[in-house]
């Protein structure tokens, strides 16, 4: 009888507390009419204040007109035995048997269309780091395309939007596939019309080799989970050790720096020649930055304007990467020769800051965790929100196919990364191009765009951007090792 009682009961005291809630809640209301319209009231203010962002001078750019000009490559890769590092014979992975691969180019306008054709033991594809373009093209296995198999080819085809510094390479095993050679950089320029200027290109990397002088072939290990990746013991420039630039005194030179490593980052720097950034990640900064601001995590780009003392001549500097306590060398500049003063007026093109000071009131419209965690196929995964996105390495492409984030077609989007953990994330977003707004909640002001952005150890984050291309794009750890083991999710722009 009692049992009875008690099951006959729970409706009723579940009714009781329904009704006493309901009355709480109108008594609040009562007592405060306007506390219902204050969330809504806020929202909209928000509102109003992302569409000011979004409409501010500098925000977005204009749509590029074509040039009509389609520039045609076929890219091959392949295993190769190659001359690198100090002169030894090294095998690698290659595009067209060279490493790093050509040097693509091409004018911002242009429809650039290149065939690639894989020789790999591996699936692979190539992915457009930096570029924004039509979304099918991005080179994402199991999101934007399917795998291009060994023996297989694949052809990419899309007009170039930005003039800058851009860099490919594959988005399948680029733990393994980047480390072993596959890479090479792609430079868009602003056309014919364009101030002249002599320009270099520098890819840097770093190598990790065995005991027979080969590249190591323990990929992914767990200690380069635990750490940040993968970091070599001979650092390159080109793929050799031993690089000199030759300049003369007075002469003035375009520097394009490209960081391909899985897992180092650089700051260079360059002794007692003037050095200014003058563009970052692709994009032109709104005035020239002193170099001591530089720093390169993995997929970083940096153009330096590199200025020799007319009264400098017979010297050698010394190039030198200043990340960590040891400085290490990067390269040589030889200044020798007759005074070079033709090209003294050439300035470098410039964007406009938005002005996007009223973004540090705004909330986050979306916070990612970075982490890590115990278990996965490499014994460690690296996460995002405590979510992994797996790549099935025997399905030889990514298996998330449903973004977990959208991202409104412009619309002024503030997100934040939040690292939890001990490590550096360079975090990197395709198809976008993002400003940092704050660090810690501090604000900052860097004059330049990224498409990748370095989180540091237990630090948070905040960027802003307006998206303008839609479709599916990953947004991901670039160290190679992080990314491979889960640190991966989808963001539909719509």
């Amino acid at each position: 009888m009692f049992i009875a009682n008690s099951q006959n009961s729970r409706p009723t005291a579940r009714l009781r507390s329904a009704c006493l809630l309901g009355v709480l809640a109108l008594v609040a209301c009562t007592r405060d009419p306007g506390r219902a319209q204050a969330g809504a009231t806020t929202t909209d203010e928000h509102e109003e204040v992302r569409q000011r962002l979004a409409r501010a001078p500098g925000a977005t750019w204009e749509a590029v007109r074509e040039t009509g000009v389609t520039r045609e490559y076929e890219l091959v890769a392949a295993p190769a035995r190659v001359q690198l590092l100090d002169g030894r014979m090294l095998d690698v992975w290659a595009y067209d048997g060279q490493v790093p691969g050509p040097t693509l180019r091409a004018d911002v306008g242009d429809r650039l269309r290149v065939r690639l054709v894989n020789r790999l033991p591996q699936a692979t594809s190539i992915h457009w780091h930096g570029l924004r373009l039509d979304n099918t093209m991005d080179g994402v296995p199991g999101v934007t395309q399917p795998p291009v198999e060994p023996g297989g080819s694949f052809t990419y085809e899309f007009v170039l939007r930005d003039a800058g510094t851009f860099w490919f390479h594959p988005h399948i095993r680029g733990s393994e596939q980047v480390e072993r050679g596959l890479h090479a950089a792609l430079i868009v320029g602003d056309g014919p019309q364009a101030p002249a200027l002599r320009e270099e290109v520098w890819v840097l990397d770093d190598w990790r080799l065995a005991e027979d002088g080969q590249i190591d072939p323990r990929f992914v290990t767990r200690h380069d989970l635990a750490h940040d990746g993968r970091w070599g013991q001979l650092i390159t420039v080109n793929g050799a050790t031993a690089t000199t630039l030759a300049l003369r005194p007075g002469e003035r030179v375009r520097l394009r720096l490209l960081n391909v490593s899985n897992g180092r980052v650089f700051r260079p720097r360059f002794g007692a020649v003037k050095a200014e950034v003058i563009a970052f990640d692709g994009r032109p900064t709104s005035r020239p930055l002193p170099v001591d601001v530089l720093e390169l995590a993995p997929g970083n780009r940096a153009d330096v304007e590199l200025s020799v003392p007319e009264t400098m001549s017979d010297q050698q500097l010394a190039v030198e990467d200043t990340f960590r306590r040891r400085r290490l060398p990067l390269a040589t500049i030889d200044v020798r020769g007759p005074a070079e003063t033709a090209k003294a007026s050439t300035s470098a093109a410039t964007l406009p800051d938005p002005d996007w000071s009223a973004a540090t009131g705004l909330p986050a419209d979306q916070s990612f965790r970075l982490n890590a965690r115990r278990g996965g196929s490499y014994g460690v995964e690296w996460t995002l929100n405590d979510q992994v996105m797996s790549h099935a390495h025997h399905g030889r492409s990514s298996v998330q196919h449903e973004p977990r984030y959208t991202l409104k077609d412009g619309r002024f989007t503030k997100l934040q990364f939040v690292n939890e953990s001990a490590r550096l994330h360079p975090m990197h977003i395709h198809g976008q191009f993002f400003r940092v707004l704050a660090r810690n909640g501090v604000p900052v002001e860097e004059h330049h765009w990224r498409d990748t952005v370095l989180v540091g150890p237990h630090e948070i984050v905040d960027i802003g951007l307006v998206p303008r291309d839609a479709g599916l794009w990953t947004l991901h750890c670039h160290i190679q090792e992080h990314h491979d083991s889960g640190m991966m999710t989808l963001v539909r722009v719509e």
